[in-house]
């Protein structure tokens, strides 16, 4: 039997990440059919369904749900519709992948939760970074060299350019994230710093996050949406052991990527992001394409997959004390 996918949302982050995503996967595996997209924009829709190759195209995903009985649903929302759609589709009774974030605050994310635990519907949060190759190198070689009680500092830096969003949070929560799956620890305290930069718009600032992890490990954030460069770098030390990351990201000044391990001063691992497969596709190299593949290859094994709606609950939170301009976080014990 075929594996079907359907997915709601056509609009641009869809078309230019997460479709070419979808026909690569169905390339790879031909037992995979695109039966259907969606989307508001009748149009639009006509126009993603041609260039990616699905069976179908709908303007009510309530109806395309019913018709089409999928295995695997999509959704690519605005924001302030992904909970929404989220309990909708999961009361369904659908396996659900969403772009993140899973829900603007706690209220809103455990809503989802209890949709998702009440159907017994699988399902994963698009964290894209989770998934980018070099993140993932990294990851594998902290893991491997030092349990994250030994990880002693993480910094991320977080630059865009002429980012003027009253609220830029939904986007600063990929650095919130992304250092939470690094560190392999929730935060246990923030305190948050803001500089307000009003004379370029209503809510636009520059975002500082210093932060203890659970495990002991101290992390600094910056959030400098409208600087001279498009830039997300790490950087984590260890005892003896340091690494730098540079993030390939579409327009990025480190585009394709690098990660630098260094030991008591030399270099001792390189990955050039250019080498590694994929590279010159930025879905791919993004993390878009793995982060598909990783849910649907779950699914048809039968397996739960990993980074569930609960997952990224503590990261929504942090997100929702940037947007309301709190001093301070602390883990609920």
């Amino acid at each position: 039997m075929a594996f079907r996918i359907c997915v709601i949302g056509c609009g641009a982050l869809s078309t230019r990440a997460h479709g070419p995503s979808y026909r690569r996967y169905a390339d790879r595996h031909p037992d995979v059919e695109l039966a259907a997209c969606c989307d508001l924009d009748a149009a639009r829709t006509e126009a993603y369904r041609v260039a990616f190759g699905f069976g179908r195209a709908y303007v009510d995903f309530r109806a395309m749900l019913d018709t089409e009985r999928p295995d695997a649903v999509c959704l690519m929302a605005p924001v302030d519709k992904t909970c929404e759609l989220s309990c909708a589709v999961m009361k369904m009774g659908f396996p659900l992948l969403m772009e993140k974030p899973p829900g603007l605050d706690r209220e809103q994310c455990m809503k989802m939760i209890a949709a998702a635990e009440a159907s017994g519907v699988a399902n994963q949060v698009a964290f894209n970074r989770r998934y980018v190759p070099l993140v993932r190198h990294l990851k594998q070689d902290l893991d491997r060299r030092c349990p994250p009680e030994d990880i002693q500092y993480l910094r991320y830096d977080f630059f865009r350019m002429n980012r003027r969003d009253q609220d830029f949070s939904t986007t600063a929560i990929h650095g919130i994230d992304t250092v939470r799956f690094l560190a392999g620890s929730p935060y246990r305290r923030i305190r948050f710093r803001y500089q307000e930069l009003d004379h370029l718009g209503f809510g636009v600032a520059n975002l500082y996050l210093d932060c203890e992890m659970a495990s002991g490990a101290m992390a600094y954030l910056d959030f400098c949406p409208v600087t001279g460069v498009l830039i997300e770098r790490a950087t984590v030390n260890a005892y003896d052991q340091t690494w730098f990351l540079e993030i390939p990201l579409w327009g990025a000044f480190d585009a394709p990527g690098r990660l630098l391990c260094v030991t008591q001063g030399t270099v001792t691992e390189e990955v050039d992001g250019g080498l590694l497969e994929g590279a010159e596709q930025m879905h791919i190299a993004s993390g878009f394409y793995d982060e598909n593949a990783s849910f649907f290859d779950d699914l048809r094994a039968g397996r739960r997959p990993v980074g569930d709606i609960r997952s990224g609950l503590q990261s929504v939170e942090i997100a929702a004390c940037l947007r309301s301009r709190r001093a301070e976080y602390v883990a609920a014990t």
